[in-house]
């Protein structure tokens, strides 16, 4: 039976024990990571948690209902044992109708069917497998990425490990971050709080490029968990798309990680121009499903669907 938990109700160590064990786990569904990305989630649990789903809901004029949160580009239907459509399709009918909207994405282990309630399109991210060596991960690079590291030698880029995450951040928001109006301060501060609570917890990693000068001009953070290591942010210079210097941080990171039964997660994109780019390491896409479930009522349904995804 599958239950709906208001986020009281929920008990944590069993919620992260079935995280632990899951053969999908995420960083993502942890509750410290949704505790600080979604404050009030709500949740539905199959038996004593042997199968769980998050709902990140929120509620604004006395309407509740549920957004993709940053930071996260994954959730869905999290448990030990194989989700099949059936399972799925159970947990999303479960929702409970006092959410009038929702905008929500599975992970890539739920499976792809339309069948499966308020699936609205498929979303993709790339993934990279680092258990070869790197000499051989290194010839499924496009000659784009070879040229880009050449590039990244010649104008003398180098990278660290264990580096500060606060220029990458900053960076971030004085260039791209200009053209996003959802990523205000506050969740810039949330960023923060993940971060350096991934760092102490030790599943996080910040990698940083430097160029001849010793001036930062790129950076990635990236999140470990259940043998997935996921690009979870990264800010670069203008100097950074001259020089290599994204593509010089990846390449560290596989040239540290090569060997290793981890897979590389991109986290996107929806964008060519960013997806050429991650291909561009030999990483193969990967597909997930989108939820949009609209419970308002008929007349009202396109004047909410325009307000939610505004907000989005």
């Amino acid at each position: 039976m599958i239950e709906f938990k208001k986020h009281t109700d929920i008990d944590f160590d069993k919620w992260d024990h079935c995280i632990d064990n899951s053969l999908n786990g995420l960083i993502y569904p942890y509750s410290f990571y949704l505790n600080q990305v979604s404050p009030k989630w709500d949740a539905l649990v199959y038996g004593d948690y042997e199968a769980v789903m998050p709902l990140p809901g929120k509620k604004k004029y006395g309407i509740r209902y549920i957004l993709q949160p940053p930071f996260i580009q994954q959730l869905g239907v999290f448990s030990a044992f194989p989700a099949d459509e059936k399972l799925v399709n159970a947990f999303v009918s479960a929702i409970p109708a006092q959410f009038r909207y929702i905008i929500l994405n599975l992970n890539t282990y739920n499976p792809i069917s339309s069948q499966i309630q308020g699936a609205n399109q498929q979303r993709r991210t790339f993934e990279l497998d680092l258990i070869a060596p790197y000499d051989e991960i290194r010839k499924g690079y496009s000659g784009q990425t070879i040229r880009n590291l050449k590039k990244a030698q010649q104008e003398k880029v180098f990278v660290t490990s264990n580096a500060d995450p606060i220029p990458i951040i900053e960076t971030f928001r004085e260039n791209r971050g200009k053209n996003i109006s959802h990523l205000n301060t506050s969740r810039y501060e949330t960023l923060k709080h993940l971060i350096y609570s991934g760092i102490h917890r030790g599943n996080t990693k910040v990698y940083s490029a430097y160029n001849a000068q010793n001036t930062f001009c790129a950076g990635i953070v990236f999140f470990n968990s259940h043998k997935k290591s996921i690009l979870i942010f990264s800010g670069s210079t203008p100097e950074a798309r001259k020089n290599g210097a994204m593509t010089a941080i990846i390449d560290s990171y596989i040239r540290d990680h090569a060997g290793q039964n981890i897979t590389l997660d991109f986290e996107g994109s929806m964008q060519n121009s960013l997806a050429r780019f991650y291909s561009g390491f030999g990483s193969k896409e990967c597909v997930f499903l989108q939820l949009e479930i609209n419970n308002f009522p008929f007349l009202l349904k396109p004047i909410a669907r325009w307000y939610f995804l505004a907000k989005k």
